[in-house]
């Protein structure tokens, strides 16, 4: 099967400014009190259901899959960037990381208590995301949950030609409206459990939603 062309654009973009991404991107201790609370919440939820490892879709240099760790969640990354999966494995050499994309994940249906898909979901075409939630539902053990986050909007298309500190880049960010985004979760066989919506705070110009579901059935 012939890869989409906005993966080879990301991968390419990503692995291009994956160590000044490293450099300059915060370590979750150091995001908002409401951040940080959700990812709280989700690994406190994973980690008492016991159903299974936590992937980490779209893991870049593996500082969010190493903070689920260190909150008693065995967790282990994935990535489209094999420079973004070696600069995690170099830096959690304790933790599993490994090249795949969130469209085919290297995961066998029903072997997971949880997904993270951490701020990497909205470089996805509107269009692709149904079969990608569908994924992320096949993948899920019965009961298991699912947290997402990132930037929203109304139906916009951002096409940076640079990033983090001037490096070149092609790929695109779908800005999505929050509504739309659950809808499609629902459509995919996942319930949203909650919703958080951030406005844009400094050094911002988007607001994020963070969106907690779950895969229904019991364990």
């Amino acid at each position: 099967m012939t890869e989409p062309s906005y993966l080879a654009a990301l991968r390419e973009s990503y692995d291009t400014v994956a160590a000044a991404y490293a450099e300059r991107v915060k370590s979750p201790a150091a995001l908002d009190p409401l951040s940080r609370a959700m990812l709280a919440a989700f690994a406190e939820t994973v980690r008492t259901e016991g159903l299974g490892p936590v992937a980490d879709m779209g893991c870049g240099p593996g500082k969010v899959t190493a903070y689920l760790a260190d909150l008693g969640v065995s967790a282990f990354g994935i990535d489209l960037s094999p420079k973004m999966i070696e600069l995690a494995r170099r830096a959690c050499p304790g933790l599993d990381f490994a090249v795949g994309s969130m469209t085919a994940p290297p995961v066998r249906d029903g072997a997971l208590g949880g997904i993270l898909a951490y701020y990497s979901a909205h470089h996805t075409p509107p269009d692709s995301l149904p079969a990608v939630f569908a994924g992320f539902r096949r993948t899920l053990a019965p009961g298991g949950r699912l947290m997402m986050a990132g930037h929203v909007g109304d139906d916009e298309i951002l096409r940076p030609t640079q990033a983090y500190g001037g490096h070149p880049v092609s790929y695109e960010k779908h800005l999505l409206p929050p509504d739309r985004i659950a809808g499609l979760l629902e459509q995919a066989g996942l319930v949203v459990t909650a919703r958080l919506l951030q406005e844009p705070d400094e050094g911002t110009k988007n607001k994020v939603a963070t969106f907690l579901a779950q895969r229904p059935g019991h364990p």
